[in-house]
């Protein structure tokens, strides 16, 4: 054989075996990538995305998108070629396994988390919506949760409205802790409560929780903390407090296959707009992405680069962005998309006024300073 034809085919030979290794050898890295954008002002999957009745509404136009990521699943290892692949495209991010999936946690655990994140997102959207809006909301304090084996199993149940401990009334859910707390284990303590069923229909009816019944539930000592010596006994019943409302009307986000508390600025604005006579957006296509507080503050999301090329490929002109993730967005903005900074609700309804107008000299921009 001549060498260099000898030469040709062991190089060939070695570039084969690279090959074959780099598509066996696993490496501890995920991918994230641009997923699907949908409008909060049209349909998904063949009905409405937001849905209110019982209320007044105005058909709107233009777009105010939602933005969301791919990412590979928690059992997914990539190989070396994909990881290689994945560093030298633009419209993907390898990252560390464990920035996605912490502390071993599996795909199943990190999906139940997205649902309830998602869903406590979309209550916080609507009570945001509404207050923006001067609408009231009536709020109450609810048993969140139950631990299993604990006093208050089989005597409070989650959804349970809270009125009143030891006949003082309670208005936030620390209320509830500190007043259980003044306990020593052993003691007694005495909830005023609408149980679950009640509270569910009364809320179904658009009105507040009325009267109560009274439930005992015997405290005890709580697990003392890791690193913890001596102190106080601290007394507990094994519940967790939390905020429910009930609103003057039914307002239903119906969007299948998402999780996350990102959409939550998207569908308060797409609330407000449906509320609202006129368009909110001028018939512009808007996009973005932020979660949000009942209080109307927006909160940074992950994943922001890859929303944006999202966003920019569906037609999006502008992007309302947590202020947060600005430098990050400013970084790295795809062409001909606009990147609008948000801190607030109120924000964003200011910047879209400005968008319609045509005004946008002065939105406020992202700097990656």
């Amino acid at each position: 054989m001549p060498r260099r034809t000898a030469t040709m085919l062991a190089s060939t030979l070695v570039l084969i075996a690279l090959l074959c290794a780099g598509v066996l050898i696993k490496v501890p890295y995920s991918e994230m990538s641009p997923g699907p954008t949908v409008n909060t002002l049209g349909d998904a999957r063949g009905e409405p995305v937001l849905q209110i009745s019982g209320r007044k509404t105005y058909p709107p136009s233009g777009h105010l998108n939602m933005t969301t990521v791919r990412v590979t699943g928690a059992e997914y290892r990539m190989n070396i070629v994909e990881a290689v692949y994945g560093w030298l495209t633009h419209d993907s991010v390898v990252v560390p396994h464990d920035t996605l999936y912490p502390d071993g946690k599996t795909e199943e655990q990190s999906t139940q988390e997205n649902a309830e994140e998602f869903s406590q997102s979309q209550e916080s959207a609507k009570v945001a919506a509404l207050k923006e809006l001067d609408i009231p909301v009536a709020t109450q304090i609810v048993v969140s949760s139950v631990v299993k084996g604990s006093p208050s199993e089989g005597k409070l149940h989650a959804g349970d409205v809270i009125k009143a401990v030891d006949g003082t009334a309670v208005e936030e859910p620390g209320d509830v802790a500190k007043l259980v707390t003044e306990h020593r284990p052993g003691e007694n303590v005495v909830f005023t409560i609408v149980p679950e069923k009640e509270a569910a229909a009364a809320e179904k009816a658009g009105r507040a929780p009325e009267g109560g019944e009274k439930v005992t539930v015997k405290t005890v000592k709580a697990p003392a903390a890791e690193g913890e010596e001596g102190g106080k006994d601290r007394a507990i019943v094994g519940i967790r407090a939390g905020t429910d409302h009930t609103f003057p009307f039914e307002i239903d986000i119906k969007l299948a296959d998402v999780g996350g508390p990102s959409a939550g600025l998207m569908f308060s604005l797409g609330i407000i707009d449906k509320l609202t006579p006129g368009d909110l957006t001028g018939g512009e296509f808007v996009a973005g992405t932020g979660t949000i507080d009942e209080a109307g503050k927006v909160g940074p999301i992950g994943g922001i680069n890859m929303k944006l090329v999202g966003a920019r490929e569906a037609g999006a002109r502008y992007f309302l962005t947590p202020d947060e993730n600005c430098a990050s967005a400013a970084a790295d903005t795809p062409d001909g998309l606009t990147l609008v900074r948000v801190k607030t609700i109120e924000d964003a309804t200011k910047a879209l006024e400005q968008i319609r107008s045509g005004k946008t000299a002065g939105l406020a921009s992202c700097s990656t300073g």
